[in-house]
């Protein structure tokens, strides 16, 4: 952001904005309602946002919201503003006076000719020419050669199976001459093409937009409108359940929903299973929705507005662009309400979730494999290749890690040492005495085959010396509680190695009001087999062996077992720092240590399996001795031959 912005206006004008995309859905209402109290009542909440639109437009007025510099934040603004204008036209744009009217447009016109970050951004001046086109009656002529230049950049991002990148995704031929260009310089920091496909993918950005762009703007371009209804039916087309935490921005919280919410009003046809009606689409959405609605505790302030975090204030996972306003981009999942009351939406029953599961589904463009199974007891994902190249706060937690749950979330770092890096499904490194840890960052890319394995290549050092080959083993009809693990890591100086697998991190605070004699309240130990024939979720505790370790408390079960090592190996229940944990803010998580063998070996293996079942997820009600006690055992590396995604 330039540093001449005035970052007092800029705050404020995101907190004016951010609402709007619920205010301007409730002043479309208006023309399906003929109640006088109702349409009082809406007229009376939203009049302030017509009047602040009037005020921040205004270059003479106090409250004038500063005219869109290069990269400004207030392109993102401007955004939801058009939304506005292209919901309820006559409310913000046609009620106004002339002048008010030449301001609007003006201050839209700023973001003409301004250098934009290359990601879901440009969409963001796609829509302030329609809505300057479609409301403000600006010849199109005028914005064409504009929005031709953004969609280039955008149709850029396009990976495949409906799928866009948040920006350019690295090819191979980039990779190899980014890495050259690091053991030139020695530094792996230098910003470059990443490969980040997430929230921003669907339901915050790009998914989410190319669906309004149906709904809006199928005139202006039929052959782009009808390509982005094929790329949401393929978008659509994965199964999927409660949402898994999983990159950045998650503060934006309930917008996870805002692709069912943008799919609803597009109405497009003949979408695939399991968003192949209305009611299922329908069913997706409100049951997000009321997954928030019961995990809303801890979100809200005592003056009801909403806090920076997931499941509680939380500043170690914000963003360094998040303000105490950034928050409402979750408001984007309720432009459903766009819907007129006659809209079958409204009508048709909810259908449930869908009963029929791919126990294991292939997500290729972004080189993740969806872990479902219907005989355990967990969603997840694994996640090989994923990473964000420029400078993101805790960026190697939020895309780097091998796994990410909907129950059990991931944790982000408070610091530098194993505590605080709170290591839940990641492998970290040191080479200096576990002074400093290296995990997952910048690594090979991933390709598509039929088998669901996972594999990705990486390397914790700039200087190369050490190369780690990850192979991820999902969840199997035999053994679907677990998936596994396999590195192979190469180089030199392996006897210094010290390595910290981590599983799950999962809640630590018991029920009831036992407490230690120092006043904790911790899960106690568990001692002999009883405990083993319980179900999940009703034992607690923490049990630590020489081969394993898991952790029981009211969320589920977290475990890990060292299967097969070439090392010294050690298991714990790690406590990593408090607010850690997206969910919950205080965790364990299960962790096996490894110190690698004196001796000249440039070469080891490890292989890890992990466990873990969610108490809210759990269908199954077998004990923990079927489940715990059945772990993979056997020739786990031959399965890996033929990898899914391999470099």
């Amino acid at each position: 952001m330039p540093p001449f912005l005035d970052l007092a206006i800029i705050p404020s004008s995101r907190g004016f904005a951010r609402p709007l995309w619920v205010i301007a859905t409730l002043l479309h209402s208006l023309q399906f309602t003929s109640d006088p109290a109702t349409i009082e009542t809406i007229k009376n909440v939203t009049q302030p946002w017509i009047e602040g639109i009037r005020a921040g437009t205004d270059p003479s007025h106090p409250e004038y919201w500063g005219t869109i510099a290069n990269g400004d934040q207030r392109m993102v603004e401007a955004e939801v503003l058009a939304c506005a204008l292209l919901f309820a036209p006559d409310a913000f744009f046609h009620g106004q006076d002339e002048l008010t009217q030449k301001n609007i447009v003006a201050w839209l016109c700023g973001m003409h000719g301004k250098d934009m970050p290359v990601n879901n951004w440009r969409w963001f001046r796609v829509f302030v020419n329609l809505a300057l086109v479609l409301v403000a009656n600006v010849p199109y002529d005028e914005v064409k050669k504009q929005m031709d230049a953004d969609f280039e950049v955008l149709d850029g991002f396009y990976i495949g199976g409906g799928w866009s990148g948040d920006g350019p995704w690295l090819s191979p031929e980039e990779e190899v001459r980014e890495r050259e260009e690091a053991m030139r310089t020695g530094r792996w920091d230098a910003i470059g093409c990443g490969r980040q496909a997430d929230y921003y993918s669907g339901s915050f950005a790009i998914q989410f937009s190319q669906c309004l762009f149906v709904k809006f703007a199928s005139h202006l371009d039929p052959e782009r409108a009808e390509r982005y209804r094929v790329q949401a039916r393929e978008f659509g087309g994965v199964s999927g359940g409660g949402a898994i935490p999983f990159g950045r921005s998650l503060t934006y919280r309930f917008a996870c929903g805002g692709f069912f919410a943008a799919l609803a009003v597009a109405d497009i046809p003949d979408m695939p299973d399991p968003l192949a009606s209305v009611s299922a689409v329908k069913g997706f959405l409100l049951r997000h929705l009321r997954w928030w609605a019961a995990h809303s505790a801890d979100m809200f302030y005592a003056d009801g507005t909403m806090n920076i975090g997931y499941l509680y204030p939380n500043m170690y996972m914000a963003e360094d662009y998040n303000s105490p306003q950034s928050v409402y981009w979750s408001l984007k999942s309720l432009i459903v309400l766009l819907l007129p009351d006659s809209h079958p939406f409204w009508s048709t029953p909810e259908a449930a979730y869908p009963s029929t599961q791919t126990p294991v589904e292939i997500v290729s463009a972004p080189q993740q494999l969806l872990c479902n199974h219907p005989s355990g007891g967990h969603h997840f994902l694994l996640n090989p290749a994923q990473f964000v190249a420029w400078p993101m706060k805790a960026s190697q937690a939020k895309y780097c890690k091998f796994a990410y749950s909907s129950a059990f979330a991931f944790s982000v770092p408070t610091g530098p040492l194993i505590q605080q890096l709170a290591p839940d499904s990641t492998l970290a490194l040191s080479r200096d005495g576990c002074a400093t840890w290296a995990v997952k960052w910048k690594c090979s890319p991933g390709q598509n085959d039929r088998i669901p394995v996972a594999e990705v290549e990486w390397r914790p050092w700039v200087d190369g010396e050490i190369t780690v080959r990850t192979t991820l083993v999902p969840p199997t009809d035999w053994r679907p509680d677990w998936h596994v693990r396999i590195h192979r890591i190469r180089g030199k100086g392996l006897e210094k190695l010290h390595l910290v697998e981590g599983g799950f991190a999962i809640e630590r605070v018991p029920r009831g009001n036992a407490k230690t004699p120092g006043g904790e309240r911790v899960l106690p130990a568990l001692e002999g087999e009883d405990w083993l024939d319980n179900e999940t979720g009703l034992a607690e505790g923490v049990h630590v062996s020489q081969d394993s370790v898991l952790i029981l408390s009211a969320a589920g079960a977290s475990g890990i077992r060292g299967a097969v090592t070439m090392a010294r190996t050690e298991h714990e229940a790690l406590k990593p720092d408090s607010n850690t944990n997206l969910m919950a803010p205080r965790t364990l998580i299960p962790v096996v240590r490894h110190g690698l063998l004196d001796g000249d070996r440039q070469e080891a293996l490890l292989v890890t399996a992990v466990f873990a079942v969610a108490t809210t997820q759990d269908q199954s009600k077998r004990s923990l001795r079927e489940r715990w006690m059945d772990y993979p055992r056997g020739p786990i590396v031959s399965c890996c031959s033929s990898p899914a995604f391999s470099p």
